[in-house]
């Protein structure tokens, strides 16, 4: 299991991380994190395997969704291809409440 950041520890390191959100497409109206990249959980797992985002390995990660569950297994498959991959704990509605 992924370690977790909190939306308050994420704000303050935001320029630490590159912030991808593994929603689907329809769920981005209600807002997203300033900055994120846009790669559905599936995508980004597919991408992690065929080394379509190696210029992200030597970056840390923050995945999230609408409420931690996907952004947790994007976690998990990003750092089992070899990322350093942390979830935002709650997802995007524990953004919004920080």
């Amino acid at each position: 299991m992924a370690d977790k950041i909190t939306a308050n520890d994420l704000k303050t390191q935001q320029s630490d991380f590159v912030i991808i959100d593994v929603r689907e497409a329809d769920e981005l109206s209600g807002g997203v994190v300033e900055g994120s990249v846009h790669m559905p959980l599936g995508l980004s797992i597919r991408n992690a395997k065929k080394k379509q985002i190696e210029d992200m390995r030597d970056k840390k990660i923050c995945t999230y969704c609408g409420t931690g569950y996907r952004g947790n297994i994007a976690a998990d498959e990003l750092i089992k291809e070899g990322f350093n991959a942390v979830t935002l704990d709650g997802g995007y509605g524990s953004w919004n409440q920080s």
